[in-house]
């Protein structure tokens, strides 16, 4: 199965190739693993601890980054590597000042694996909640290097239970400990290996905390959104867009939106602009003068949405009418109720606030149109959503703690220091 694996990683590259020539992001996939051997080779490792984290993309970055502070809080001679599957994560976060090297995660073979772990030495390796590459694992477990993985989630459809899943479900027994975000996972986990495991929750209730607690003044956003009822729309897709604007057709003039498309190429802004039938506004374009006379924002940037948050009432999460909703807790933090799509079901968080009253899901435009209707017009509501979603954060805090408190003996009799749960 290993050899059918490996071949299947080749056939998958070959087959990128051409598809690159159409592709932004596949070109960026390509070229950002050329030279991999002599970028790490120029990286200096120190004879302190080396961590290894792995995220597939921003949002398992997001989901490392709690733990990756708390050791430079709590080990501060480490260094830190760290690597993304996808350009996504990668060209957004390239520069991050969080670690010492930065660079793609090469492809899972057996030279690459054996190449890179040679290179780095890593004390311990870190997995973001769905990342499960065999070559990598079994390099780790050779050399004896602990891995972990991080706010793990199992669910039944996943391929660990299938009838052809035991060589994947192998895998999972070359971490030392997966460090799961709830009960479910615990046991569906449990049922596959006998690595130990741990509920230990997500750490992005962490993150959300942090990044909340540090959000960025944005006077534009601040002279747009003042005096009025905002929504922010955040990580929309088309056809998120397509709801949105039929909405903003018909709201009440004195409800603002800004939107935060989730690509943010020239093509896409101008599609969405030229839907739109009311002033509106490029963030690019703006200042605090001719922003206010909007009555829609479109954010054409990237790294803004998580303080973007603060200036709304009301949020719409986008995905939720393709693979899948987007970051929901970014906004919940800030107190506000929450409209999503129908693709909300991988999501705990999302299940968890649509039962407490805080989330609403949507199926299409009409029921769309009458559930921003009524968080629009009925403040009540909207104040114990707002109060619920807070609160439910709150609540899920800290699992970085109880990982730190796992890991750390393991090379340090430092106590940890890291955030209580």
């Amino acid at each position: 199965m290993a050899f059918i694996y490996n071949i299947f990683v080749h056939l998958a590259y070959l087959m990128a190739l051409p598809a690159a020539l159409f592709s932004t992001k596949t070109r960026r996939w390509i070229s950002g693993r050329f030279g991999w051997r002599n970028k790490i080779r120029q990286w200096n490792r120190s004879a302190g601890p080396v961590l290894w984290f792995h995220a597939a993309s921003l949002g398992e970055f997001e989901q490392g980054l709690p733990l990756m502070e708390a050791f430079r809080q709590n080990l501060p001679d480490c260094k830190l590597v760290l690597t993304f599957y996808s350009p996504s994560g990668y060209e957004i976060r390239k520069h991050t000042p969080h670690a010492d090297y930065i660079g793609y995660l090469p492809l899972d073979t057996p030279y690459n694996a054996a190449r890179f772990i040679r290179t780095i030495r890593p004390t311990a390796a870190f997995f973001i909640k769905y990342e499960f590459w065999h070559f990598f694992l079994k390099e780790l477990q050779k050399n004896q290097i602990p891995a972990f993985l991080v706010s793990g989630i199992f669910r039944p459809g996943q391929i660990f239970y299938k009838w052809y899943g035991r060589w994947f479900a192998n895998n999972l027994s070359r971490f030392h400990t997966l460090f799961v975000q709830d009960d479910q996972s615990a046991k569906l986990a449990q049922t596959v290996t006998d690595r130990n495991v741990m509920v230990t929750g997500d750490t992005r209730f962490d993150r959300v905390l942090t990044t909340a607690g540090k959000a960025k003044h944005i006077p534009i956003a601040e002279a747009f959104a003042k005096g009025s009822l905002c929504i922010v729309a955040g990580s929309t897709w088309p056809g998120d867009e397509e709801l949105l604007v039929s909405y903003i057709h018909q709201s009440a003039l004195t409800v603002k939106f800004i939107i935060a498309p989730h690509e943010i190429e020239a093509d896409h802004i101008s599609r969405i602009e030229s839907a739109l039938h009311v002033t509106h506004i490029r963030y690019s374009m703006a200042h605090t003068e001719n922003v206010a006379l909007a009555k829609v924002l479109i954010i054409d940037n990237i790294g803004m949405l998580s303080s973007l948050y603060r200036y709304g009432q009301l949020a719409y999460i986008g995905g939720g009418f393709g693979k899948g909703i987007h970051n929901i807790l970014e906004a919940a933090v800030y107190g506000m109720p929450l409209v999503f799509g129908p693709e909300h079901g991988k999501f705990r968080e999302a299940l968890d606030l649509i039962k407490a009253g805080a989330a609403f899901a949507i199926n299409d435009e009409p029921s769309f149109l009458h559930t921003m209707e009524l968080l629009v017009k009925d403040l009540a509501l909207r104040n114990t959503a707002s109060e619920t979603a807070v609160a439910y954060v709150q609540q899920h805090a800290g699992a970085t703690g109880l990982i730190i408190s796992q890991v750390l003996p393991l090379f340090s009799s430092k106590e940890p220091s890291g955030h209580k749960p």
